[in-house]
């Protein structure tokens, strides 16, 4: 309610945010081994509304920890003893059960899917790969729209080039996509187009051929202040909520998928 102007988040009443959240987490049921369940606690992770619903609920737990930040200007301080950052921590380590604080004092961490390394003082970022995650990307063989296929290798080199600083992080990160791609059973000359693809709209060929150190630089800096295409949809629905509002967004036909009806006062 606090977040809320005359009862609304945007253009929706806060009942009727209430009444599709209770609709979502009281029908949460799945079928296994040809028996129905249903979910009593938690959500599936991935369902669209458990992230956001995830992400509400971590943005509220994590208050008192941003407050302490701002008090001391950075929870991580020379003025800070390594022992009142780990009390800060404990507290926050009792407030839900289910949530659980991982402590880490290292000159590389890993965040979501960045790694960050601090080498001599200087930050250094690159993708990092969760040793569980397997290399598996969208088959060739499969039948979705064929620009799919085409903007599959664009992407993820578009995300390297934003997450690595380094060019020879970039250049090892380009291999693994191949190799992703190549197992997933994507024609080698398919995959040659398509990389050259991204280098040329992006006038860095010299990075492809000769690993160009400067024009990487200025790659990496490009990409990196450009919004994503989510981002842009975001904005745009900021400035004009009535425009073109979620719900009327039109929605990729499948059977399988029941989509509830708007509800009304």
């Amino acid at each position: 309610m606090k977040y809320s102007k005359q009862g609304k988040i945007g253009t929706f009443a806060i009942d009727h945010i209430m009444k599709m959240a209770r609709l979502i987490l009281d029908t949460n049921c799945f079928a296994y081994n040809n028996k129905y369940y249903k979910q009593i606690r938690g959500a599936a992770m991935g369902s669209a509304f458990t992230q956001v619903l995830a992400n509400i609920y971590m943005f509220e737990w994590e208050q008192d920890l941003i407050q302490y930040q701002e008090k001391h200007n950075g929870i991580y301080g020379r003025l800070n003893s390594i022992e009142e950052i780990y009390r800060e921590l404990e507290k926050a380590q009792h407030k839900d059960i289910n949530i659980k604080i991982t402590t880490i004092i290292s000159t590389s961490i890993h965040f979501l899917d960045v790694t960050i390394t601090n080498g001599n003082g200087k930050l250094r970022t690159s993708i990092y790969h969760k040793p569980t995650t397997e290399s598996y990307i969208l088959p060739y063989t499969s039948d979705p729209p064929r620009h799919i296929h085409r903007n599959i290798p664009y992407e993820a080199l578009l995300r390297a080039a934003r997450i690595c600083l380094h060019v020879n992080d970039f250049y090892f990160e380009r291999i693994r996509i191949d190799m992703s791609l190549l197992l997933n059973h994507y024609p080698p000359s398919f995959i040659t187009k398509q990389i050259n693809r991204f280098f040329r709209l992006n006038n860095a060929m010299s990075v492809l051929h000769e690993l160009n150190e400067d024009v990487y630089h200025h790659l990496h800096q490009t990409l990196l202040r450009q919004p994503t295409r989510r981002e842009k949809t975001l904005i745009y629905m900021m400035h004009y909520p009535t425009v073109k509002p979620l719900v009327l967004q039109p929605k990729i036909w499948n059977k399988e998928l029941m989509y509830p009806c708007y509800l009304r006062t």
